[in-house]
């Protein structure tokens, strides 16, 4: 279970970027946050692998609070998929960049490297698996960052705008890969639509706080409530 308590986090530039966040996530759960730019969405995603510590309030995962002296531990439990998938693809070839969070982890390498191969043949990437990762498509790039972060079993899973590069095909093949995860998932976008066919909850934010919250499918049909927060309906519900 994801608990955070009146979280607040203000970067040295004096951005206030969260503002007394208070909300809950249960163990397997799906929950998106969605919100204009700058609403502080990132921000508090960050904590909650330990990438940022609260400067106030709390955030636990799973009983493990969020502490400077616990961000390993909090990183092992927490995977994160970042938005530009360069950001997480960075060794010599694809097969060595889903090793290298298994490595750094200690796992036996017998036992990674049969999970490696075992996603990698799932992700249709397989035969790609000596190639640089810069030779890949965007496509193949989101997928293999899946990869890289599934290949450890994580019990969170954070996405942050995991359809901004993909075409319609593989985004659908995302949802279908994400709706078979039995992990607690959490995704920040601004595809309302991805959000409606992978959330059950969903969390509003706006200036760095929680405006709304409830199941997916009544907050993103509430116009009025969207717009009062930046947002539209999604695609399928616009006339």
């Amino acid at each position: 279970m994801i608990t955070v308590e009146r979280l607040s986090f203000t970067y040295p530039d004096g951005t206030k970027a969260l503002r007394n966040v208070s909300l809950s996530i249960h163990s397997g759960e799906s929950a998106g946050i969605i919100g204009a730019n700058g609403a502080g969405k990132s921000t508090l995603v960050n904590h909650i692998n330990g990438w940022l510590i609260p400067q106030s309030g709390s955030m636990t995962v799973d009983g493990i609070k969020c502490l400077k002296t616990n961000q390993e531990t909090l990183r092992q439990k927490v995977g994160l998929v970042f938005q530009n998938p360069d950001d997480q693809l960075f060794m010599s070839s694809l097969f060595d960049d889903i090793m290298f969070g298994p490595d750094n982890l200690g796992i036996p390498r017998e036992k990674s490297e049969a999970e490696a191969e075992r996603l990698l043949r799932e992700f249709g990437l397989w035969e790609l698996r000596e190639k640089p990762p810069s030779r890949l498509s965007q496509g193949q790039k989101r997928f293999a960052a899946f990869a890289g972060v599934l290949v450890m079993h994580p019990s969170v899973l954070v996405m942050d705008e995991p359809t901004s590069d993909l075409d319609p095909r593989n985004r659908k093949k995302l949802i279908s890969l994400v709706s078979s995860l039995s992990s607690t998932k959490i995704t920040v976008s601004h595809d309302l639509d991805f959000i409606w066919d992978t959330c059950r909850k969903v969390f509003i934010m706006n200036n760095g706080q929680i405006k709304a919250q409830g199941p997916a499918r009544e907050i993103l049909v509430n116009e009025t409530l969207l717009e009062d927060n930046g947002l539209e309906l999604p695609l399928r519900l616009q006339r």
